[in-house]
């Protein structure tokens, strides 16, 4: 009983480490509002090594189209503005001293269903995952009902939870796209 405790603790923490990775993603996607989220995933090339971008400079939304990176050292704007050029999200940044202005313009309606498409893409990633999780927790269980610890009763009895609780999850992936979907898609 304590050892499906534990492993049910185990695989709920790794469906919810799966929601928590599908909204990082979520959060890379540009769609057409500025938000210090969408250079996240960007690194610098400075002093010899990668760092993220918010290492180097402060980043900050002063519009509502505009995000802005105070770069700290002055001899790191031009790798600033070349790690946001290459980071292919299709912004373009603007230096001014050590400020890095970067607009983001508005999308168009195909960049808004590609967006959605790529929303889509890393949902099913994430959900691909998730029951790779209840897989290795289904199988844990066997091995636990081949060794003799649970019963085969018991065992279907937590195969139940673990379905049950794959399925909650899924539910939340569901729920975490549609939500992007329509930020997404509104105008």
């Amino acid at each position: 009983m304590t050892e499906f405790v534990a492993l049910k603790k185990d695989l709920q923490h790794r469906m919810d480490m799966s929601i928590e990775s599908l909204k990082r993603d979520f959060s890379g996607l540009r769609t057409g509002r500025a938000s210090t989220a969408l250079l996240d995933t960007i690194t610098v090339e400075s002093y010899g090594q990668e760092m993220p971008l918010n290492q180097v400079g402060t980043v900050s939304v002063p519009e509502p189209r505009m995000i802005s990176v105070q770069v700290w050292d002055k001899s790191q704007v031009k790798a600033v503005e070349k790690a946001i050029m290459d980071s292919n999200l299709g912004l373009n940044p603007m230096s001014d001293g050590q400020q890095v202005r970067i607009p983001i313009p508005p999308l168009s309606e195909e960049r808004r269903i590609e967006l959605a498409k790529v929303a889509g893409r890393y949902t099913e990633q994430t959900k691909i995952a998730v029951r790779n999780v209840r897989r290795d927790g289904m199988e844990k269980l066997k091995t636990m009902q081949k060794d003799g610890v649970i019963s085969e009763d018991v065992l279907r009895k937590y195969n139940d939870e673990v379905q049950s609780m794959t399925d909650k999850t899924i539910k939340l992936l569901d729920e975490a796209m549609s939500e992007k979907e329509k930020e997404i898609l509104t105008v």
